[in-house]
C-alpha cells in the first residue's frame, strides 16, 4: 500500500469520478486506474462500485477511507517534520482563499515576505468557498485558509483576522440611492446579487430573510465580490457584501451603502487549520504575516460614509418610504 495510491484513492471519493481525481493528483486516468486496481488488489476486495457517471464506495471502501486520510495527514506531517531539520528556510505551505478580497491584498505582500524568510519552501494557493476549503484541510489537502466564521466542523481550530458588517451596495443611480438605510422587506423586492451558496457569508444573508419571514428575490449568484460589485455599478441589481470591501468604490462615488434596518449582520474573516496539527516553521511565519498585517489594515479608516443611522434616525429614514 502505497502513499501515491492512498492519494490517488481519497481524490476520486473527494471528487466522485476518477478522472476529476485524476486531474487533483496531476496523473493521467490510466494511472489512477492502474493504481487502484493495485490497491484492490492489495487489499483483496473491491473499493468502488463502478456506476454510470458516479462512483460509489464498497463498505471496504469506506472502511479504507477513514484510515487512509489519517495515514496521509501522518506522512504530510513526518515529511514537514524532517524538512524543518534540513533548515527553516525549507517546507511546504497549501493555503487556501475563500475571499477574492484577500486574495488580491494583502496575501501577495504575505506572500512576497514569506518568501525573504523562506526561499527555498513551496507555496501553493488554491481558492473555494469556506466549505469546500475546510473539507480540504480535514482531507488532508491543504495546511490552512482563509474562511468565512465561523466554522461549525470539528476538529478545526480557528483564529479571527478581521471583522466587518455586511451592508447592501447599490449605484449611485438607483432611485433611492440618496437613503441610508433600507429595510429587510424592501431588499427583499429588489434583484439581489449575491455571493455563492456555501459560504458563511451567503448563510448569513439567507439567515437574516429567513428571520424576517421574506423570500428575497436572486437574480444572480456569483462566486466574485469583484464581480457582484461591477454587476450593481451596471445597475444590474442591488448587492450584498462586507462593507470594506467596497472602500474604494464608495469613496470614489462608484457606488453606495446603505445599512440594513434592524440589523447586525457582522462579518468575520479567521484563519482555519486542523486542530492539533504540526505547526512547522513556515506555518507559524505565515501566521504571524498574516496577524500583522490585518492588524494594520483594521488601522486604515473606513470608507467615508454618513454616520450609521440609529434609533430615531432609523425610523424617520423607514417612514420616509
Amino acid at each position: 500500500m502505497e502513499i501515491r495510491q492512498l492519494r490517488a484513492f481519497t481524490a476520486i471519493v473527494e471528487t466522485g469520478t476518477f478522472t476529476a481525481g485524476a486531474q487533483r493528483v496531476h496523473i493521467t486516468q490510466a494511472a489512477v486506474s492502474m493504481q487502484i486496481r493495485q490497491l484492490e488488489i492489495e487489499v483483496g476486495t473491491p473499493l468502488f462500485v463502478r456506476a454510470p457517471r458516479k462512483i460509489i464506495l464498497t463498505e471496504a471502501g469506506e472502511a479504507l477511507l477513514e484510515r487512509a486520510r489519517r495515514i496521509l495527514r501522518e506522512h504530510d506531517v513526518a515529511v514537514a517534520e524532517i524538512a524543518e531539520l534540513a533548515g527553516a528556510e525549507r517546507g511546504r505551505l497549501r493555503v487556501g482563499s475563500a475571499s477574492a478580497m484577500v486574495s488580491a491584498d494583502p496575501l501577495p505582500q504575505i506572500l512576497r515576505e514569506l518568501r525573504e524568510r523562506h526561499p527555498r519552501a513551496e507555496v501553493s494557493i488554491f481558492s473555494g468557498t469556506s466549505e469546500a476549503l475546510v473539507r480540504q484541510i480535514l482531507a488532508g489537502e491543504l495546511d490552512m485558509a482563509f474562511v468565512s466564521l465561523p466554522v461549525e466542523a470539528r476538529g478545526i481550530q480557528t483564529e479571527t483576522l478581521s471583522r466587518d458588517e455586511l451592508v447592501a451596495i447599490v449605484s449611485p443611480h438607483h432611485k433611492l440611492a440618496k437613503q441610508r438605510v433600507v429595510s429587510v422587506f424592501a431588499l427583499a423586492g429588489e434583484k439581489l446579487i449575491l455571493g455563492e451558496r456555501g459560504g458563511n457569508t451567503r448563510r448569513l444573508i439567507d439567515g437574516l430573510f429567513e428571520e424576517a419571514g421574506v423570500q428575497p428575490s436572486i437574480a444572480m449568484e456569483l462566486s466574485r465580490l469583484a464581480a457582484i460589485k461591477r454587476m450593481v455599478e451596471e445597475e444590474m441589481g442591488v448587492g450584498i457584501i462586507p462593507l470594506r470591501s467596497a472602500r474604494e468604490e464608495i469613496a470614489e462615488g462608484r457606488l453606495v451603502a446603505w445599512w440594513i434596518e434592524g440589523a447586525q449582520i457582522n462579518w468575520e474573516l479567521g484563519l482555519a487549520k486542523l486542530a492539533g496539527d504540526y505547526d512547522s516553521p513556515i506555518s507559524q511565519t505565515f501566521t504571524r504575516l498574516c496577524k500583522k498585517h490585518f492588524d494594520t489594515k483594521a488601522q486604515k479608516p473606513a470608507p467615508k460614509q454618513k454616520a450609521k443611522p440609529t434609533g430615531e434616525k432609523r425610523k424617520r429614514a423607514a417612514s420616509a418610504r
